[in-house]
Formats: C-alpha cells, structure tokens, sequence
C-alpha cells in the first residue's frame, strides 16, 4: 500500500470536490435532475457524513479492534432525514474539508500498518484494511463522477434552447 499516494489523492479529490462547487448557486446546488437523484448539496453531505462516521471509523475498526461489531451507518436514509438539502453549501463544503483533513492526518499518525489485517463486516464477510482504504478513494472518485454528471445535466438544462452538443459526446 503507498500510503502517500493514497492521501495524496485524497487531498487531491477534497480540492477537486470543493473547487467545483464553491460558485455554484444556491438553485444549482439544491436541484435535481429527478426524484431519485441526489442534489449537489446531498451529494457533498453525503460525502462529509461518509468521512466522519464510515470510512475512518470503520478502517480503525479493522486495524485496531477486528472482531468488534461495526457501528451502523445509514447513508441513503440520512440524506433526508438530516435534511443534507436544506443545509448551507458553503458551511457544507468547509466541513467536509475539515473531514478530510482530519482522516488525511489521522492517516498520518499510523505507522507500521499490516494492510492485510482482517476485519469482520456487518454482512458477515471479512475485509483488509487495505481494501477499505482503497474503497475510500474509491468512492471519492465515483462521487466526483457524480458530480460532474450533475453540473452537465444542469448546464444543459439551464441553456436550453441552446444546445451544447459542439462540445463533443457525453
């Protein structure tokens, strides 16, 4: 595992995800393209919660207490039942940023990490600490997909009747 690579990217995706949205409008930020679709604002939200309750918990759970039972988490439901829609989209973006640097410097202090130290899983499986911590960078990157897909649906949307498609393909 190439423990500077991976904060790294880490660093690297926090800045990605907050330049992207730090001028967006409040409209921008609250709408979606559908009703089964997350904002940007839940989106960001989301991965603030994910950085606080899931990701850094649950890799210390593997590497310092395997066999202890992880605490539960709700990602989906907590989108609107903490009201991630309603909330401020600077505040929101601060914060995740001070949650990565967070999990960025707690990834600092280990040392002499077994990467393949084993834990259990709430469904019954086991997982490395270094699949965690690769599903972490991981899943930065699948929500800065998600990100971009919904500043395009936006733009096109917004622009209508022009059309963007001299940009190239989607």
């Amino acid at each position: 595992m190439d423990l500077d690579f991976i904060k790294t990217q880490m660093a690297s995706h926090a800045t990605a995800i907050y330049d992207m949205n730090v001028t967006i409008t409040d409209e921008q930020a609250r709408w979606r393209p559908n009703s089964n679709s997350w904002s940007i604002l839940e989106v960001i939200n989301h991965l603030c919660d994910e950085e606080r309750f899931d990701f850094r918990v649950r890799l210390d759970m593997i590497l310092y207490h395997p066999s202890k039972p992880w605490p539960l988490i709700d990602p989906g439901g907590w989108v609107k039942e903490r009201e991630y829609n309603q909330r401020n989209l600077q505040d929101s973006l601060e914060k995740f940023i001070a949650e990565r640097k967070k999990s960025i410097t707690w990834l600092e202090g280990l040392s002499a990490i077994d990467w393949d130290t084993v834990g259990d899983t709430p469904w019954g499986g086991l997982m490395r600490a270094g699949d965690m911590l690769s599903a972490w960078v991981a899943h930065d990157l699948l929500h800065l997909r998600q990100l971009v897909e919904l500043h395009w649906q936006y733009l096109v949307l917004s622009q209508q009747p022009y059309e963007v498609g001299y940009a190239g393909e989607w």
